[in-house]
């Protein structure tokens, strides 16, 4: 009998080890999430709340968001808002936070500052960066092989995204004659502009077109379906937009990404400065193929990303 309530009890333990665990008896106590916009637009500030909240259930954390955090006075605010209810990770939707984190973290040195895509400067501060190279690379091998003029387009926000280059080079890998037209809208959300620069490409005959921007790639791949044309979807899968229109997509999974960092910081693990994450780290991947997709080209590319994963080269190199 006695050894039998030994028997209990030490499963018991384990138990209660397992739900500590599970809800992050750690480093992690409270998070926040400041966005530049909103999390409703289905796209870039979606994901990033649906980031927030898998952490909520994987750590069971208080969590809170903040939205239209776009200058440096109202993050300051919301920074000691969060201060205030015991926050001690803050999570910046976005490259701008980081220079906000910078200037003020030395203030909050116990809080942890993870920003996206920015410089990251201090002890408390971490900037996560997607390395797109590869990820524009298959995108542009995809539309390469599907176009039928010859010509495809990337019609991105900045010329610095490495995502531009690797779908240039992706494109050109595929077919060596391939004329890809490159244009830049110089915000992420100026859906305006990026209408206009998409008639002028598809006017110069560009029939796959790879829009970059996640706040106006959604109307620009509105507009490539009514003129029965194709494209590559951007961040998220957008196979939803219509399976005969977006081929594939270049998906960033910054909701996974989060969570990986909250795992990290969680574990005492989660190192300043700059980190930097890819098709390895399974942060990125190529989204849901359209039916009009050759099955063996499919297959090619497929075998492309794992040889990437295993080798970290491109078929190009």
């Amino acid at each position: 009998m006695v050894k039998k309530i030994g028997i209990i009890f030490y499963i018991f333990i384990l138990l209660l080890a397992g739900c500590d665990q599970l809800m992050g008896a750690g480093n992690l106590k409270k998070v926040g999430l400041l966005v530049p916009e909103t999390i409703n637009d289905q796209v870039w500030g979606t994901k990033g709340y649906k980031g927030l909240l898998n952490i909520q259930s994987r750590f069971d954390v208080e969590v809170y968001y903040k939205e239209s955090m776009n200058s440096k006075l109202i993050v300051e605010q919301a920074v000691k808002d969060f201060h205030e209810k015991g926050i001690n990770l803050i999570i910046g939707h976005g490259s701008d936070f980081a220079d906000y984190f910078n200037e003020i973290a030395k203030d909050y040195e116990d809080i942890h500052f993870v920003s996206f895509n920015g410089d990251a400067g201090e002890p408390n501060t971490t900037s996560l960066k997607f390395k797109a190279h590869a990820m524009g690379f298959f995108g542009g091998m995809v539309a390469a092989e599907m176009s039928k003029t010859n010509k495809v387009g990337v019609l991105a926000a900045f010329d610095w995204q490495p995502e531009v280059k690797g779908f240039i080079e992706g494109a050109k890998h595929q077919k060596r004659d391939i004329e890809v037209d490159t244009q830049y809208v110089g915000d992420w959300d100026s859906e305006e502009k990026a209408l206009i620069l998409f008639d002028e490409m598809t006017a110069g005959g560009a029939d796959v077109l790879y829009p970059a921007g996640d706040g106006y790639n959604v109307p620009v791949i509105e507009n490539i379906k009514e003129k029965g044309l194709y494209a590559i979807g951007y961040v998220s899968d957008q196979s939803d937009l219509g399976e005969s229109t977006v081929l594939t997509s270049t998906i960033q999974h910054v909701d996974v990404l989060y969570e990986l960092a909250a795992e990290r910081f969680n574990e005492g693990e989660l190192k300043s400065g700059n980190l930097y994450f890819d098709f390895q780290d399974q942060v990125i991947t190529m989204g849901k193929y359209s039916p009009l997709v050759d099955k063996d080209f499919k297959r090619e590319v497929d075998e492309h990303i794992q040889d990437y994963i295993e080798t970290g080269k491109l078929p190009n190199e």
